[in-house]
């Protein structure tokens, strides 16, 4: 498995950038928000999922875990494979999909091309099953009262990859008046920090 590639960017193409690492050239497949981060001729880092099917072998690569996390998030939901789950980072960024996700939004999914209804709500109502059946907590953490916003928050955290934990502590230290929009953004900022 190969977990990140760090080199010089060589090339950007519409959905493609190649990252040279040791003399060798790494294609990777990625999103407008990834490749709007990158600048032909400098170094860049990103993180990867090698996916093979029986017939070809891609390299997919983002500028953080989070959009990531929502990649390889998207790719476990039936029907959705790695066009349509890229088509979608590609259309909102992770942020904005954790934020949909959590609200049941799924008519802004619709908004993205190649993604149709019927798809949206498979995405929107698998991805919070499986956050609801995520039980995932540190023994030593005390149970954390939070608003309704705040636990729109804490379930847009744990779609990016976010323990229950660690996204409850996060959001625990914003405050809970503002917008669900704004805490996720600042949890977001505390958790990479």
């Amino acid at each position: 498995m190969i977990y990140s590639v760090n080199g010089i960017v060589t090339e950007k193409e519409t959905d493609t950038a190649v990252v040279e690492c040791a003399g060798v050239g790494y294609a990777c497949r990625t999103s407008v928000y990834t490749l709007s981060r990158l600048e032909t001729g400098k170094q860049a880092k990103l993180f990867t999922y090698l996916h093979i099917t029986q017939d070809n072998a891609e390299l997919f690569g983002f500028a953080d875990r989070t959009e990531l996390g929502c990649f390889k998030m998207l790719l476990t939901v039936s029907g959705v494979g790695p066009k349509a789950a890229l088509a979608i980072l590609s259309g909102m960024d992770a942020n904005t999909f954790a934020i949909t996700v959590a609200t049941e939004d799924h008519k802004s999914l619709t908004r993205i091309k190649g993604v149709g209804p019927k798809m949206a709500q498979r995405i929107v109502l698998e991805l919070r099953d499986k956050l609801k059946s995520d039980h995932i907590a540190a023994a030593s953490a005390a149970p954390v009262k939070l608003s309704s916003g705040a636990d729109e928050a804490v379930r847009a955290l744990m779609v990016l990859g976010f323990s229950e934990a660690e996204a409850s502590q996060a959001v625990s230290s914003q405050d809970g008046s503002l917008p669900v929009e704004e805490i996720i953004k600042l949890s977001l900022r505390s958790l990479a920090g």
